[in-house]
């Protein structure tokens, strides 16, 4: 089934933008990426909405990529969803049994009726033919939200009290557990993750997200929402993607905090780019990219572009390297999927004995957080982020979730690391806790 294209030029892009969501609301299926005008190397669009689903896909772990390869042969459009993280059990031989709060589908795709992609101060409407009547008279309503009133859009109810799934004491028992893990040569890195959650609790999604975004600012900003299972995302990290034959990872590993003092900011990211802990890490990460690209690449062509960059959000500091390859020719965009899934920053390495001593040591199943938002194009062309700094949400059940997470490596110090987790999740405790 064919689309139809209609090019809008606009004057106030991030109005527009705000128009949008705002009348993006009233459907049940919605998917909202946006780059917030980052200057992030290899971005395709400013920012892109997709809602309405013509048809979906939703499956557990087994057999997940199969199911995601058929339906994107079958479909032949453009696709938006997520990755779970435990899509791992469907990879490897492997688990997930920790508790589950959220009850989120372990994969989740639709093919949307409409579709707005947002480059050069214009947006690009796709619409399906059979929904091309509707492209003008959206525009008009579009145009007619009043976003600004936010009167109507307050959350009611207690406040919100976030709990911890593991205290301090716990957590510094289980790094050194972790550590041990390291010091006998089991793994020489992991991601360990622990969740932050509330009970009984309603929020208005898209206002939690608004805030969100506004104090984070990231390049890979996203907002789900599938029925009554809600993504609020402000990743800055890209995941994976893929341009023409060109395969293109960029791990982020390495954490500092931010200064209000330019000058005293600026000695923090120097420090940062310096730290051979931190740049132990990453290169670290970088080594497992390489390892899982060659996996899919032409003999020869994996290269680092970009090795431990210090790159600024508003929030932290953070250390990003750029991995590319240029794909084999009998690759399915899937199987680039299957063959680099989960993302080494948010495992650790030997990936899957990371994988495995993890899901001993933390409390939740990690669910959408550690996997991946995005979309694949009708030519195969895919762009994903990390589902990291973001608030996860059950309206059926009440029930929010932030998790966050750090890489242990034999040179942690746990005090250190648990302070990292904390300044990881105080724009998620911002927004939720007024």
């Amino acid at each position: 089934m064919e689309r139809v294209t209609k090019k809008v030029s606009l004057q106030n892009p991030q109005e527009f933008k705000q128009q949008l969501l705002s009348w993006a609301q009233q459907f049940e299926q919605v998917l909202w990426l946006d780059s917030n005008n980052y200057n992030m190397q290899h971005s395709q669009y400013d920012a892109v909405l997709a809602v309405d689903a013509y048809s979906e896909l939703s499956t557990p772990s087994e057999g997940a990529f199969d199911a995601l390869k058929t339906y994107q042969a079958t479909e032949n459009d453009y696709i938006f969803g997520y990755l779970s993280y435990d899509l791992k059990n469907d990879t490897e031989d492997l688990k997930s049994e920790n508790f589950d709060g959220l009850e989120f589908p372990e994969l989740y795709f639709f093919r949307p009726k409409r579709l707005f992609l947002f480059s050069n101060k214009g947006v690009t409407l796709k619409y399906l033919t059979t929904d091309n009547q509707s492209i003008d008279a959206d525009l008009t309503a579009i145009k007619s939200v009043n976003h600004q009133n936010k009167s109507s859009d307050k959350s009611k109810g207690s406040p919100i009290k976030i709990k911890l799934r593991i205290h301090k004491d716990g957590y510094h028992s289980k790094l050194k557990k972790v550590l041990n893990h390291i010091h006998r040569g089991d793994i020489y890195e992991a991601n360990f993750c622990q969740e932050f959650y509330a009970e009984n609790t309603r929020i208005n999604p898209l206002e939690i997200y608004n805030n969100l975004n506004t104090i984070s600012g990231s390049p890979f900003a996203s907002y789900f929402k599938s029925k009554h299972h809600y993504i609020l995302s402000a990743s800055p990290e890209r995941y994976i993607q893929k341009v023409g034959n060109t395969v293109i990872s960029q791990p982020i590993k390495g954490t500092a905090k931010r200064s209000l003092i330019p000058e005293e900011d600026a000695i923090l990211k120097s420090k940062l780019a310096k730290d051979p802990k931190e740049i132990a890490e990453n290169i670290m990460i970088v080594d497992l990219v390489r390892n899982d690209l060659s996996k899919i690449a032409q003999k020869g062509s994996v290269k680092v572009q970009e090795l431990c960059k210090a790159y600024s959000f508003k929030q932290v500091h953070q250390l990003i390297s750029t991995i590319t390859c240029t794909m084999d020719v009998n690759t399915s965009s899937v199987d680039i999927l299957r063959h680099t899934f989960p993302m080494g920053s948010m495992t650790g390495a030997p990936k899957i004995s990371a994988m495995q001593i993890m899901e001993i040591l933390e409390e939740t199943k990690r669910g959408v957080y550690s996997g991946a938002i995005g979309y694949i194009s009708p030519t195969g062309d895919f762009d994903f982020n990390v589902v990291i700094r973001s608030i996860l949400y059950n309206a059926q059940k009440k029930y929010i979730s932030f998790s966050v997470g750090g890489a242990i490596t034999a040179k942690s110090i746990p005090e250190k690391e648990y302070e990292e987790c904390l300044l990881k999740a105080n724009a998620m405790k911002k927004v939720l806790v007024k």
